[in-house]
């Protein structure tokens, strides 16, 4: 059993958590994940490191109340218990060499992407960051990307908060203005990293997109979290569990992966609202 440490909403459908798992805590890097389970009976899902305090032994996790698993973790308070933490899996982001990073960070995405933009400001990285949200009232961790990044931008959609627009917006801008980026590191919706990468392509920048598909195992055999790269004009299947989960952008066919999304999103809906029923009947 692992316990809930803290827990803190961030928004109306994000909440953060900090769970006691030292081992977890020692190893873990940024970039990786871990799978849990609320309960014995519940379903395994996965969710980005996103902080650790070696010394406290705790691993922090922030998530979105989009279904089943994750409107029961949200019942969840401070002192109690969740049934299974495993981990670190997947490869840590890379981060050798690189000196001047773009990290562009969508919605909840923001989680992910966070710990990696700090680790390169501890790396001595010049930081530049952009994230978006569709409004204000979803804004999170904008305290912590502007402590780690040189420069931040922040986007909403319908302006509501810092500028109105999506995250391209500003990189394009940058790009066309001459800033030279080692690597644009995009988390975040698939839809939005689509077009960071499409935005990023007539520069030559390389660009990071960091994968979080339908995962059950964490170790490849399942093969839920599969994708599909174009590499050397081949199409290569991957696993985002243990090959990932950050590959190149350029590779990755975006479509295919929000068509198998798409798949899933009807019963994702459906469990989600059985739960919430669940809960007010209790």
């Amino acid at each position: 059993m692992y316990k809930i440490v803290r827990k803190k909403v961030l928004n109306p459908t994000v909440t953060q958590m900090e769970i006691e798992a030292p081992l977890v805590a020692k190893k873990a890097r940024p970039g990786q994940f871990i799978i849990l389970r609320v309960d014995e009976s519940g379903e395994r899902i996965p969710l980005t490191v996103a902080g650790t305090d070696p010394e406290e032994g705790t691993v922090k996790i922030i998530f979105q109340i989009v279904g089943a698993t994750t409107e029961e973790l949200n019942h969840k308070n401070a002192g109690e218990h969740i049934s299974d933490f495993a981990g670190p899996l997947g490869v840590a982001t890379h981060t050798e060499g690189i000196k001047s990073v773009c990290i562009v960070g969508g919605g909840v995405g923001c989680a992910i992407a966070m710990p990696v933009a700090e680790e390169f400001h501890r790396l001595g990285a010049e930081v530049t960051s952009i994230i978006g949200f569709r409004s204000k009232d979803l804004l999170i961790l904008e305290d912590e990307f502007r402590a780690c990044s040189d420069s931040l931008t922040v986007m909403t959609d319908d302006g509501s908060y810092g500028r109105s627009g999506n995250v391209t917006v500003p990189l394009k801008e940058m790009l066309e203005a001459g800033k030279k980026f080692d690597v644009i590191i995009t988390i975040g919706p698939l839809i939005m990293m689509k077009f960071v990468t499409l935005a990023a392509k007539p520069f030559g920048v390389p660009v990071t997109a960091s994968m979080n598909p339908i995962m059950i195992d964490g170790t490849g055999m399942c093969g839920g979290c599969r994708i599909t790269l174009e590499q050397d004009g081949k199409k290569v299947t991957k696993f985002a569990c243990v090959d990932g989960p950050d590959f190149n952008g350029y590779e990755i066919d975006f479509d295919e992966a929000m068509s198998r999304g798409r798949m899933y999103s009807d019963f994702e809906r459906r469990a989600h609202e059985k739960t919430c029923n669940l809960f007010k009947n209790a």
